[in-house]
């Protein structure tokens, strides 16, 4: 294999990256205007990144409306992408950081700040593997288009502008996950379940959908009752005195089963104080199974695996009840049956069903043209043998035809996202770029 990519290409990245980490890049709707919907630092980060795409000798575009933009070299009338974003997640409290959070800082051979891992680092490693392919002289047989997403860590509303106005990709990968590839992705489906409120009780406990809650606190009316369930289940519970907080273990949504949920914990302690149909939903059918099994039935497949249902968030008034639900739907089953099946379960514990966001499954086969070039080339270049997987996360490629999740991280690479002192490795970063590099030329390479 020839080897495309130099040190000069490690040094340019190196660089860009560092000028898109300073641009802190957060939803700020508050801030939402004509060509910036998301705010005005998001579509700074869009603009930089089509500037440095510039700077490369791609051709670039620009959504007027400020939702995306597009970097494409090459001619043809297929089209390779590569489906990128350019939004992160806040810095969070800067104490926890060891440098500020959009200060990129080189510290023992690591690159630190928020979007190096996720997805600022990957975008640019696979931008400057085509570029080096470009150096090298490699002519491409299709167009490669680099699509750069503004709104992935919250609804995705880029991709469905982009999906609205533009064409499609005849296939292409997200650099946004792990090596050496995910070939399917759950559904994903986000409800509130709704019923009547109650003058017995209230509760206001849970947060993200997509996280299993750690943490549900309770104050109302016979709490010494509530304490005793509790204490006869052995759940945890830190005591206040005149209130309680149940204690649980936080995982995101995708392996629920994992964690333990402790909104699903208060909820039984408080299904055998009151007689309330709602919480007996959750307190005494649900329980503590994470896999839906008691909702809509056993759901599980053979290329994906198991349904995960995350009870997220629970609020219970005098005025009404709602419950948060986060579902991770196996690929070969239909979203319209499991809802069909759960409003049908539900109506007998007073619950109605309303959805709040749904992204479709992503399902490649394993002998497709596509997964064969791209593991084939991340076996040959590392020697790892590791297996395709699937996930029960969600990146953009299942928003595109014949697209897969590829990278940037390694098995091995400890896993920064979304937290303090979020960096990657530079020798990752490097590997990655060869990778890349060759990926694309054995997919789109003359």
């Amino acid at each position: 294999m020839k080897q495309f990519v130099t040190e000069q290409h490690h040094e340019q990245a190196l660089e860009s990256l560092s000028e898109l980490i300073r641009i802190p890049s957060v939803l700020d709707e508050s801030d939402s205007g004509e060509g910036h919907p998301f705010g005005e630092k998001v579509v700074e980060a869009l603009d930089k990144v089509l500037e440095i795409s510039e700077g490369l000798g791609f051709k670039t575009f620009k959504d007027p409306e400020g939702y995306y933009g597009y970097a494409e070299v090459g001619s043809g009338d297929e089209l390779f992408g590569i489906l990128c974003h350019m939004d992160v997640v806040p810095g969070g409290d800067e104490k926890n950081w060891e440098s500020k959070p959009f200060e990129p800082t080189i510290k023992d051979g690591w690159l630190v700040g928020r979007g190096s891992q996720d997805d600022k680092g990957p975008s640019i490693a696979a931008m400057y593997a085509v570029k080096a392919l470009m150096d090298a002289g490699v002519e491409f047989n299709t167009r490669i288009r680099f699509i750069f997403g503004t709104d992935e860590e919250n609804l995705w509303r880029c991709l469905d502008k982009y999906n609205e106005k533009e064409e499609g990709i005849t296939q292409g990968f997200a650099p946004d996950a792990e090596f050496p590839l995910i070939y399917a992705e759950k559904g994903l489906l986000q409800a509130y379940l709704t019923g009547p409120g109650t003058n017995e009780f209230s509760v206001n406990a849970g947060g993200a959908l997509n996280v299993v809650p750690d943490s549900a606190p309770y104050s109302g009316e016979k709490l010494a009752e509530v304490k005793a369930a509790l204490t006869k289940h052995n759940f945890d519970f830190e005591d206040q005195g005149n209130s309680i907080t149940v204690l649980g273990k936080s995982i995101h949504a995708k392996d629920a089963a994992e964690g333990v949920n402790a909104i699903s914990r208060l909820a039984i302690a408080l299904s055998e104080v009151f007689d309330f149909a709602p919480i007996k939903f959750l307190g005494e059918l649900v329980q503590e199974n994470a896999t839906g099994e008691k909702v809509v039935g056993k759901t599980v497949d053979e290329q994906s695996g198991e349904l995960t249902m995350n009870f997220a968030s629970l609020e219970i008034t005098p005025e009404q009840t709602k419950i948060g639900v986060d579902m991770r739907i196996p690929v070969t089953f239909k979203k319209e049956e499991l809802v069909e099946k759960m409003t049908e379960k539900i109506k007998a514990y007073d619950l109605s069903y309303e959805e709040f966001d749904f992204l479709d499954s992503l399902y490649v086969p394993l002998e497709s043209e596509l997964i064969q070039n791209l593991l084939g080339t991340y076996r040959d270049i590392t020697g790892d043998m590791t297996e395709p997987f699937v996930s029960g996360g969600a990146t953009f490629a299942r928003t595109m035809n014949q697209c897969v999740a590829f990278g940037a991280m390694f098995p091995d690479t400890p896993d920064f996202m979304h937290q303090a002192n979020e960096r990657w490795e530079l020798s990752s970063m490097y590997k990655a770029m060869e990778i890349y590099a060759e990926a694309v030329y054995r997919l789109c390479g003359k």
